[in-house]
């Protein structure tokens, strides 16, 4: 048996030859992995002793050639691609190890060049990948550092590699070639090539745009039970996402459980204090902050109790015994928080089917919510897409103009700024009533904005909950007045909106006249 090691990443690499070489395997290596085997003593042989052919043009060429490939590629069972080998005295060539230069690596760094960019893409490697996953029936091909233990202990346990581990392995490779590919079309067709500029300027948005997503599970259907669905994560994906959360107990996560828990995640850890948000349907319906994960539930829920029963609840701080004897009251679908006491996963466990999920914060914290972002959304329509940089607009109190003769005081600043941030959350059209950091009311996804803001106040009053000098976030401008006076009825005494509107005056001159602050952020939240 013999195997060809070619690696970049060198990482793990002596203990796979050292155990190949225990088992009896010959090795045969390029350049610089040579010549690190052959310094720890293991003997291996050049791949331009197997082809009588040195390297050249820099390390360009060097296993390209028909002693590398015929080894890889030629069909033990078929007697005339074995005697082709015996005319030509090539040998095959059982086991390959190849890791890619590292392009994605190299144009993630700042200023990269061109050049820099160009000389990172490898050749040789993904040519040798194609031949050895090609031929997986009598080639074993290893990408990735984290295969080699279970490929070691199969091979001293079983002597041989099983079909279903040798195809496994060439899924592996051929999905690595592809995600390499994706990689280097990204990056050269977002590039804006100018003569005599060795850092190239990059496009948010390539003139291909290349997907590469890893499947974590086949869902049982998808919106409705006539849907098939799966769940997929991006190849890297962000710290502190949704998709790297651990479930420790519960039912299978449903379709409809994922895209809300998503909602509920992204908008908790938006909060720097301890939050719960609780969303029905993709929208909040209820969002709070408190002095711990206890009293932030308890402000959210009393929201909207109605709405609340079968949520997803979210918080950005340890769940403990008190907060669980709370939730535990209510019918819910999905938990979520950075950790649990153990108490309260004792709680939670009376009841199996809720699906308690454990998400680590990004690096940092809840003051460092913003890495975990997507950089870009992404919505599928008839036979294309949509892609746009996401919504990670944040506002700060020094962004806020006031637009009335009446000035906000301190407490309608936090409210303002706090309504504002749940409202980012809301289908459009939005209307988010707060006070004291909670929501009071919340109208989302109407057609009209007024219906929206109607829906606020009988969500309030069905929560025997008062709207007097509360703060409201419309997530877009108020077209007329009529907006401005429904949630003013309904007992707001400050509004933030984005203005825009060519009948902006109109509203503010009725605010004045109604005696409320308005202010105004300049940025619109649309949500879709």
């Amino acid at each position: 048996m013999r195997a060809l090691i070619s690696v970049s990443d060198k990482t793990g690499i002596f203990e796979l030859a050292q155990a190949l070489h225990g088992l009896g395997v010959a090795l045969i290596s390029t350049g610089g992995t040579a010549k690190l085997l052959a310094e720890a003593g293991l003997p291996v042989t050049e791949v331009a002793e197997v082809t009588s052919f040195p390297e050249m043009l820099d390390g360009r060429v060097k296993t390209l050639h028909p002693k590398v490939h015929g080894g890889l590629l030629a069909r033990r069972d078929l007697p005339e691609h074995m005697a082709a080998l015996k005319t030509h005295g090539i040998e095959t060539i059982d086991l390959l190890v190849v890791n890619l230069y590292p392009f994605e690596a190299t144009v993630a760094r700042p200023g990269c060049t061109l050049d820099d960019a160009i000389e990172n893409i490898d050749i040789g490697g993904p040519a040798m990948v194609r031949s050895a996953a090609k031929n997986w029936k009598d080639v074993a091909v290893l990408t990735d550092a984290a295969q080699y233990a279970a490929v070691i202990e199969e091979l001293r346990t079983s002597g041989r590699l099983s079909d279903k581990t040798r195809f496994a392995l060439s899924v592996a490779a051929f999905n690595r070639i592809s995600q390499y590919d994706g990689a280097i079309s990204d990056y050269l067709s977002s590039i804006s090539f100018e003569e005599g500029v060795s850092v190239p300027t990059r496009s948010e948005f390539p003139g291909q745009a290349n997907g590469r997503f890893v499947k974590l599970q086949d869902l049982r259907y998808g919106e409705n039970p006539h849907q098939t669905a799966a769940f997929y994560r991006d190849l890297f994906p962000a710290p502190g996402s949704l998709v790297t959360a651990r479930q420790l107990q519960g039912k299978e996560l449903s379709y409809n459980n994922i895209a809300d828990a998503d909602a509920a995640w992204e908008c908790v850890k938006s909060f720097e204090a301890p939050a719960c948000v609780i969303v029905k349907h993709a929208n909040p319906c209820g969002v709070a902050v408190g002095r711990d994960a206890l009293e932030s539930y308890s402000k959210a829920f009393q929201t909207d109790p109605t709405s609340a029963f079968g949520g997803i609840i979210a918080f950005n701080r340890p769940v403990d015994k008190a907060a669980a004897e709370a939730v535990s009251k209510q019918f819910v679908e999905v938990l979520m928080a950075p950790s649990y006491s153990a108490e309260a996963l004792a709680i939670f466990q009376a009841k199996a089917n809720v699906r308690v999920l454990e998400i680590a914060l990004p690096p940092g914290g809840v003051t460092a919510w913003d890495q975990g972002l997507n950089l870009t959304d992404i919505k599928r329509i008839g036979s294309g897409l949509l892609m746009q940089s996401a919504d990670n607009h944040v506002l700060s109190r020094t962004d806020l103009k006031v637009v009335t003769k009446k000035q906000p005081t301190e407490q309608q600043l936090d409210d303002l700024l706090f309504a504002w941030k749940v409202a980012k959350f809301v289908k459009s059209n939005a209307i988010v009533f707060c006070k004291g950091g909670m929501t009071m009311g919340v109208g989302a996804g109407q057609m009209s904005r007024l219906d929206s803001a109607r829906i606020a106040s009988i969500k309030a009053g069905h929560a025997q909950l008062s709207l007097a000098d509360t703060a409201v976030a419309s997530d877009a401008f108020f077209p007329f007045r009529d907006g401005l006076d429904v949630v003013v009825d309904a007992g707001a005494s400050c509004v933030i909106q984005p203005g825009g509107s060519m009948r902006d005056q109109e509203v503010i001159d009725a605010a004045d006249e109604r005696g409320v602050v308005m202010v105004t952020t300049g940025v619109r939240h649309f949500r879709h």
